[in-house]
């Protein structure tokens, strides 16, 4: 593993390297743009065993993805694996799922995207996936989740009806998905929530933002099939702070205190605990990134890692070592 054979190192990092079209993310990275050169100079220097990259443009044959693996092998560090799912990003609905009277705009798809697979997330890992065992909740109906908080305005269904009948909860996507370590197979659940601004009166976004935190509550306390194994790490962007910013506090917070999991909190010594820095005064510095391990680990370390360079990501890359 990273540095013993009883270490593992899991990390997330926002990468932000989607592009503005099909097919452009893949050309910066083949062309070493500086916010793709320091994504991989980043993650190469922290040199996880298994990694979460969120804001990473899906595509069928995952030619971006194997770009930026080849990237940071480039830089020293290894991640032969790669593996992603198609998301909701991008995903047309054919229906006004914002109420602004159009049907194919970048808010009328499943998630936030103006094209198919705009910003999605990947695993780049040392290890085989086990296909077999993943589980893919996004494309679960937002009105199926068990006390699902669904937008209405004057009492009705907000946009409508028709249209909450087919939008589904993840904006991104809700994977489980099983990783062979040499220490024994371990399940990443992984989170990419909406953020919970950008909507009116209705509160959509922070509505949906909640209930997709709600969604890994359910499956942590059995509901949906569960989580089978006791070595699960929940990770990603809960696009929420706990103290700052807007977002139901609740259901974040009904999340970091859930008896199977461990708030490893990561800090660095400039910055503190914060994982986005966006431009002041709203929404400003937050804690928006979360690695959050089962309560069957002992946490050996943490970190936060900033990008260097004159264009980054506005977010931090966190990791956690864990012993096996």
């Amino acid at each position: 593993m990273s540095a013993a054979a009883d270490k593992l190192r899991v990390a997330v990092f926002d990468s932000e390297l989607a592009a503005r079209g099909p097919g452009l993310m893949l050309r910066d990275i083949r062309r070493s743009s500086p916010k793709s050169r320091s994504a991989a100079a980043l993650i190469a220097k922290i040199k996880p065993d298994i990694i979460l990259v969120l804001g990473v443009d899906y595509d069928h044959d995952l030619q971006g993805l194997a770009a930026l693996q080849q990237a940071i092998a480039e830089r020293g560090h290894t991640l032969p694996v790669r593996f992603a799912l198609p998301t909701n990003r991008g995903n047309q609905s054919g229906i006004d799922l914002n109420g602004d009277g159009w049907s194919t705009g970048a808010e009328d798809a499943f998630g936030f995207g103006h094209f198919f697979g705009q910003g999605s997330m990947a695993i780049l890992s040392r290890w085989t996936v086990s296909r077999d065992g993943v589980k893919d909740f996004s494309h679960l109906l937002w009105k199926d989740l068990p006390g699902a908080r669904l937008p209405f305005v004057d009492g009705r269904p907000f946009p409508s009806e028709a249209a909450q009948s087919v939008q589904r909860l993840s904006s991104g996507g809700h994977w489980i998905v099983p990783i062979e370590t040499p220490a024994g197979d371990l399940q990443m659940l992984t989170l990419d929530a909406t953020p919970p601004v950008f909507d009116g009166e209705e509160d959509r976004n922070g509505l949906r933002n909640a209930d997709e935190l709600r969604l890994w509550q359910h499956v942590l306390n059995g509901g949906f099939g569960g989580v089978t194994n006791e070595q699960f790490i929940l990770l990603g962007n809960a696009n929420q702070d706990i103290q700052k910013g807007e977002g139901q506090k609740g259901a974040l917070r009904a999340l970091l205190n859930h008896p199977r999991l461990q708030d490893p909190h990561p800090v660095s010594r400039l910055r503190g605990d914060i994982t986005a820095d966006w431009p002041d005064p709203t929404p400003g510095d937050m804690r928006v990134d979360y690695i959050l391990p089962s309560s069957a680990f002992t946490v050996l370390d943490k970190g936060v890692a900033w990008p260097e360079g004159e264009e980054t990501s506005r977010h931090a890359l966190i990791w956690v070592d864990l012993a096996m």
